[in-house]
């Protein structure tokens, strides 16, 4: 049986701390990064969710990309296992960005650029 809103809206604010706590433990261990945040459809999470790293640079996320990228699947993985998400991470639920790529794309908009497709 699908879940309901209220279960959905608990899965989501469970989710929200969790990754919350992975942005402030990569924030002090990852060069360069600032925020990270999600999309999702949460009745389908297990096809749409996608966790958007940012860094402030393009070449930090280019470092991240080749020096962090197992911490930050860690970090990532950990926080969807305390949000009671059962989902088999890969590469197509985690996505890296920078706040210069934004800024020269979109102009610094961000919620122009989420809804580009992640």
């Amino acid at each position: 049986m699908p879940a309901g809103k209220r279960e959905l809206a608990r899965m989501e604010r469970r989710l929200i701390t969790t990754l919350t706590e992975a942005c402030e433990t990569a924030k002090s261990e990852i060069k360069g990064f600032t925020w990270l945040t999600h999309t999702a459809d949460l009745n389908v999470l297990a096809q749409t969710l996608k966790v958007i790293w940012v860094f402030e640079t393009l070449a930090d996320r280019q470092f991240a990309q080749a020096e962090a990228k197992a911490r930050i699947f860690e970090l990532t993985a950990i926080a969807l296992t305390e949000a009671d998400i059962d989902l088999k991470l890969t590469d197509r639920n985690l996505r890296f960005d920078s706040e210069q790529e934004c800024q020269s794309s979109q102009g610094g908009d961000w919620q122009k650029r989420l809804a580009k497709g992640y």
